[in-house]
């Protein structure tokens, strides 16, 4: 009797980890396939540029690195895309709100245009952005006689990166105001909050994530903007010449080194400052979870 109940559990046992079957089978070979792919399309491209720098050596390449007018293209193209990324976490935010929580006749053609700059080429944003915007534009010539500036300067660059990042941050947030849960703040007026403190305290807790996180995107897609920018920048070297267009120009040259510099320059800034916004998100997440 006591063999049949040992052979029992024997067989009734679960089988090892290491011969589980998987309800999705095909991990290994996905997987393979994912970091193949990975490879050729990021990796090795990447790599590339890194390895093509190092034949300027190291003295060549501080020298590029310090060149005034690559300086000043890098802290041009980080700069607008900094500023115009922070004016879109919070119109972005704005609109996603207005988009999901009122009905309003013309809601859904609205929303539909906030995905014009996906579809529209940049270079026609740049060209229509800037006879708008320039000096005897629709808008230029009402602004000119104030002294504001758009077209032909850093504004304008500012300008045509608010218009294609706006997207990012408006779809990474109106999926997360869907899903708030209106009867919070609800519950902060009952007990008395005014809406400030509800929006300080209920809201924006949950928000900061998702807001960090069309911040992220919109300033990646700014800072390697070319299309609609340099239609309307101007592009003056040390004043408006934005750094993509400066590797253009060294391509154009042949110094395929000094191009690649140039470009091992941004991506080494764009690592550490997304690297840093991830830090932020994160935190901001473990912040939210604890305000739950």
């Amino acid at each position: 009797m006591s063999a049949v109940l040992d052979l029992d559990t024997t067989t009734n046992a679960p089988p090892p980890a290491s011969r589980a079957r998987r309800v999705m089978p095909g991990f290994g070979l996905t997987l393979g396939y994912s970091v193949a792919w990975l490879s050729l399309i990021v990796l090795i491209p990447l790599a590339g540029v890194f390895i093509k720098t190092s034949e300027l050596g190291f003295d060549g390449l501080l020298r590029v690195w310090t060149d005034a007018r690559v300086l000043a293209a890098l802290q041009l193209s980080f700069g607008t895309a900094f500023v115009a990324g922070a004016f879109n976490a919070l119109a972005g935010t704005l609109v996603a709100w207005v988009l999901v929580r009122y009905e309003f006749p013309g809601r859904r053609m609205i929303d539909g245009l906030i995905d014009l700059p996906f579809a529209l080429p940049t270079a026609v944003a740049g060209i229509a952005l800037t006879a708008l915007y320039a000096g005897n534009g629709w808008v230029g010539q009402w602004l000119t006689p104030l002294g504001i500036k758009v077209a032909y300067a850093p504004l304008g660059i500012i300008v045509a990166l608010v218009f294609v990042g706006l997207p990012f941050v408006v779809r990474t947030l109106q999926p997360v105001l869907a899903e708030a849960r209106v009867e919070l703040e609800e519950a902060a007026a009952t007990l008395g909050a005014t809406r400030l403190q509800t929006l300080r305290k209920v809201l924006l807790p949950t928000l900061y994530p998702a807001m960090l996180t069309g911040f992220a995107l919109a300033f990646a897609r700014g800072v390697g903007e070319y299309g609609s920018v340099i239609f309307i920048a101007g592009n003056l070297p040390r004043v408006t010449e934005i750094a993509p267009l400066l590797i253009v120009i060294k391509l154009e040259e042949f110094d395929y080194a000094g191009a690649t510099a140039v470009a091992a320059a941004m991506l080494l800034l764009s690592f550490v400052l997304l690297f840093a916004i991830n830090l932020l998100q994160a935190f901001a997440a473990r912040r939210a979870g604890r305000v739950r």
